[in-house]
């Protein structure tokens, strides 16, 4: 199936660290891409997934067929990608991404340097969620979850439909990260906002509770939705996300020279 206009994948070849990029359930690498031409920019090697988490970034069919073991498969697969060029590793994630990120923590250990995580999700709330059993096998969809967006004139690029069996998939996998989550220990930059339409305040306390990393920092993104890596908190992210790996990883911060970069779908 083609892909969406915007929802190309992308790739750059920088320096010694590098960075995976998770984007979020039923969303696409647009939702990133800003964020990763930012870090690109600043001579890091950066992935978004290639090719999309399965069953993104084409039409809503497609990723009916697909659960949490595919779009785990592609990020872990990755992640070895970028832990052969790399001397450091860090992985960043929106929404279902950041399951998909500490997930990554939790299996891969000191292989990943750190985590910054924003408006991670970590339970599908509310009595649809208890009803996700019975109810996707009598209707294959929902009203979707895209462009919960501040910013005027800005839109996610995504699904206008949710698949009932991936969101069944997607609840089994937030229980099982919540299981992972003690054995998280990386170095924590979670950025989450207030007014989130998506997924409440309620999951990034229970991430922070339940991780054992002892380097974290937490902020407030008061003037972004969801979506907040398109949203006014944009820069701030970005910013906060580059100082936490030069904190890091000091001698590859800013490695300047860019051997390329690619996109393609």
């Amino acid at each position: 199936m083609p892909v969406l206009p915007g929802a190309e994948p992308f790739r750059h070849e920088g320096g010694e660290v590098g960075v995976l990029l998770c984007h979020g359930f039923t969303g696409s690498p647009q939702s990133l891409r800003p964020w990763a031409e930012y870090l690109a920019g600043h001579g890091l090697t950066v992935s978004l997934p290639l090719p999309l988490l399965p069953g993104h970034g084409t039409r809503w069919q497609d990723m009916q067929v697909t659960g949490w073991q595919d779009w785990y498969a592609e990020v872990d697969r990755e992640l070895r990608g970028l832990l052969e060029r790399c001397a450091r590793v860090f992985v960043f994630g929106l929404s279902m991404g950041g399951a998909l990120a500490l997930r990554l923590a939790a299996k891969h250990g000191d292989a990943v340097s750190g985590l910054v995580l924003v408006n991670p999700a970590n339970k599908v709330h509310g009595l649809a969620a208890h009803a996700l059993p019975v109810v996707r096998h009598l209707v294959p969809t929902t009203k979707g979850l895209v462009s919960d967006i501040a910013l005027e004139g800005v839109a996610e690029v995504g699904y206008d439909r949710v698949p009932l069996h991936a969101a069944h998939s997607v609840r089994t996998f937030f229980r099982l990260v919540d299981g992972d989550l003690p054995q998280v220990t990386q170095p924590l930059l979670l950025l989450h906002s207030p007014q989130d339409h998506v997924v409440p305040p309620a999951d990034s306390a229970r991430i922070l509770s339940r991780v054992s990393s002892t380097d974290v920092r937490e902020v407030l993104l008061e003037q972004s939705y969801h979506v907040a890596t398109l949203d006014h908190d944009a820069k701030r992210i970005f910013d906060e996300s580059l100082e936490f790996i030069g904190r890091l990883a000091p001698s590859e911060k800013d490695q300047g020279g860019k051997k390329g970069s690619t996109s393609g779908g």
